[in-house]
């Protein structure tokens, strides 16, 4: 392609509302333009990545026996009603009304549409398994949308779902997804890693992300670099740091601490390790009657080690609290502890509360907790002696580097990912309350087993720059870059040798079935670089007056310093070796 048949509009700086890395370089490149908050155009440049992304999706999901289809970006709210995602799922849920006052629904996710399909098209078990798919747009109403395209509310996302006959087909077809994603980012070039997750608003019991590593990652995975375990921090298991209690050996004192109502800060005051510190979280869970009226809330004390926090998804599965919960109030606070937040602890309480204590407090001994008395905090403290033993002991931290694995194989690092994939098994959650069945060889009905597996198309075009860029701009690896090469000729326009010799390479590339863009704008040479290198064409071949007279031109990586002088006889057979053809064809 010859660029004065395409379209490049690039900024020297981008607008001041960016926010992070790929926004920002997307903007300058011309590859997105903000029509609305988190809603972008696609312009040429990001639409020929967006196609390349898409492309490999196509083929490896086609290679994995999912079959393609087409469904409504509006859908009808009785189907959501019928799962009751009408009413949980919130503000991110746009509804609108038609003309006649019937509700719908722009769709965020489509488990509902295609299992309406199911229950009317799957009669019978000898139809199963299937797996529909579609790339489709979607939107979510985030309350701040950011981070360019990564958090839009507009989106591109494949979701797939698939149909089985019971628990082991669908593990069977979650198998296939799994591995038919590792062969999709392993294709785009990005580094990656599957990670264990929890199921959030969509439900089941099996679920795994993938997610592109990168250091500006939303999400923190933890891994053990011995051994296979990764896993979203919020679904790690964090093993106690300690395994044993030893015995006591301080006595417990009401200790002065006048204003220091952190944890760190009282292990400063007292000389102390933070680790010897124990932090109270106050939670409340909403009550009703039978009739659904309204009680006073259920407190709960949650306690951890100072210098650990909170995970809520762990929190979350609590009896008692997997109903919601919230922080509590200053004046429910004060109502069960007598004493503002900042000086809280288990002792000498005013109302009985909840307790909930981390698996690693529940081993600790000679600790320091609040006195329930401003300025006032209690040392020594110790479990048995002090405190009755605690009854509900369950694992609710994040873990940290450092934390041993859980698979018993080494210790765990922390690393940042930006989520772009995720695959889970939701076994007959949609199903059962759309009565969605087949009839089984043994005649009866039987409610369809399913899965789901969704891709973040044009969210992974900011996750790839997140993790593919320098101060020049973006560098895109090879499978979706919106060009493999590009031809950058110096005097196009007044140079006749050198345009001969870059219509020659154009043309030669071109026949081999190499995504080439020839740049016959007649621009200066740091124009022209500028711009590439701000696009990320990772190939490119400079076409030169003063080299074509030795017959040489010059080769140059994307992430190479420097170029390489290069004869013209070779050049083409060197583009075609550099290239990486990752995306060439589908996966066995």
């Amino acid at each position: 392609m010859r660029l004065s048949n395409f379209f490049l509009s690039t900024l020297r700086e981008a607008p001041a509302d960016a926010d992070v890395v790929s926004q920002k370089l997307m903007l300058r490149a011309g590859m997105i333009k903000k029509l609305a908050s988190g809603i972008y155009t696609y312009m040429p440049m990001g639409l020929r990545s967006i196609r390349k992304i898409e492309k490999i999706i196509h083929e490896e999901m086609a290679a994995a026996g999912a079959v393609e289809l087409l469904m409504p970006v509006i859908q009808p709210a009785e189907l959501w009603m019928e799962t009751g995602r009408w009413q949980k799922y919130g503000p991110e849920l746009m509804r609108v009304k038609d003309r006649h006052g019937r509700d719908f629904i722009v769709q965020p996710t489509s488990e509902e549409a295609v299992t309406d399909i199911a229950r009317n098209e799957i009669k019978s078990y000898r139809q199963l398994p299937v797996n529909f798919y579609h790339i489709q747009t979607k939107f979510r109403d985030e309350r701040r949308p950011r981070f360019g395209v990564m958090r839009g509310r507009e989106f591109t996302m494949k979701d797939a779902y698939s149909f089985d006959r019971d628990e082991a087909g669908a593990a069977k077809s979650y198998d296939a997804m799994f591995k038919a994603y590792q062969r999709i980012f392993t294709r785009m070039g990005l580094n990656f890693r599957a990670v264990k997750a929890d199921t959030g608003a969509i439900g089941g019991s099996r679920s795994h992300e993938f997610q592109v590593i990168a250091d500006t990652g939303e999400d923190a995975i933890a891994f053990c670099p011995d051994s296979d375990f990764a896993a979203n921090i919020e679904l790690a298991e964090a093993l106690p740091l300690l395994t044993t209690r030893a015995s006591p050996a301080q006595a417990m004192m009401k200790t002065s601490t006048p204003g220091r109502a952190k944890c760190e800060d009282v292990a400063t005051l007292l000389n102390l390790p933070l680790a010897q510190t124990v932090k109270s979280i106050v939670l409340a869970a909403e009550k009703a009657d039978e009739k659904g009226n309204p009680l006073a809330a259920e407190v709960w004390l949650l306690l951890l080690r100072g210098d650990h926090e909170l995970n809520e998804i762990k929190a979350a599965k609590i009896a008692g609290l997997n109903k919601g919960f919230r922080f509590a109030t200053e004046s429910e606070i004060v109502e069960h502890f007598g004493c503002k937040p900042g000086y809280l602890g288990p002792i000498g309480l005013k109302k009985p509360v909840q307790l909930v204590v981390d698996r690693t407090v529940a081993n600790m001994r000679d600790f320091v907790s609040g006195a329930n008395e401003e300025d006032f905090h209690f040392t020594g403290v110790n479990w048995s002696r002090d405190l009755p033993e605690p009854a509900l002991v369950a694992d609710i931290r994040n873990v940290v580097a450092g934390d041993p694995s859980p698979d018993g194989k080494g210790v765990l690092e922390i690393q940042r990912g930006i989520e772009v994939g995720h695959v889970f098994y939701l076994g007959t959650v949609y199903s059962a309350p759309m009565k969605a069945t087949f009839l089984d060889e043994d005649g009866k009905p039987k409610l369809l087993e399913m899965g789901c597996y969704g891709i973040g198309v044009t969210r992974l075009l900011g996750a790839a720059i997140e993790q593919n860029h320098d101060d020049k701009g973006i560098i895109w690896p090879d499978a979706i870059a919106p060009f493999e090469v590009v031809i950058c000729p110096l005097g196009y326009d007044r140079n006749e040798a050198v345009k001969a010799a870059a219509d020659h390479l154009h043309k030669e590339l071109m026949a081999a079935g190499i995504d080439v863009i020839l740049d016959d704008r007649g621009e200066r040479p740091g124009v022209m670089f500028a711009d590439w290198e701000l696009v990320g064409v990772p190939h490119r071949v400079t076409v030169g007056d003063r080299g074509l007279k030795e017959n040489n031109v010059e080769y140059q990586h994307r992430r190479d310093e420097k170029a390489t002088v290069v004869p013209v006889p070779v050049i083409a057979h060197l583009v075609k070796s550099k290239i990486a053809r990752l995306a060439a064809a589908p996966s066995e």
